[in-house]
């Protein structure tokens, strides 16, 4: 299979973890809505944590050539959110976090989708209808 191809599924596979993962910590960001001295949480932009995923280093073929600046790929981790607090401290919003949730589910669907689409574009192409 030509390496574009898996490149494509790794990249899709990645994406639903992340997704998974922001799930879970919107969930909790929910849970814990009523938690005095909670903050809502949330991961860093999918893109971002993309651009710091490790590849292949930068050859450096010219010494006129900016030399490449890859460095380890940090974990995605929840990041704390500024917002507005109530009495008892806590800073979740709740309609907030359903958004969140809702766009979460919605790149969850189309990411599974274009998946599915691939794979029967490949089982076409390998004679296997169905």
């Amino acid at each position: 299979m030509d390496p574009g191809k898996l490149a494509l599924f790794r990249l899709a596979e990645q994406r639903l973890a992340w997704l998974d993962r922001r799930q879970e910590v919107l969930a909790q960001n929910i849970a814990n809505a009523d938690t005095p001295g909670y903050a809502a949480r949330d991961l860093p932009a999918f893109a971002k944590v993309l651009a710091r995923a490790t590849g292949p280093a930068p050859a450096r073929t010219d010494p006129r050539h900016l030399a490449g600046t890859l460095g380890p790929a940090p974990r995605a981790r929840p990041e704390p959110l500024a917002a507005e607090r109530t009495p008892a401290g806590n800073a979740v919003q709740i309609e907030r976090e359903l958004v969140k949730v809702s766009d979460t589910e919605t790149h969850h669907s189309l990411t599974l989708g274009l998946m599915r689409k691939y794979l029967s574009l490949f089982r076409i192409a390998l004679g296997r209808q169905g």
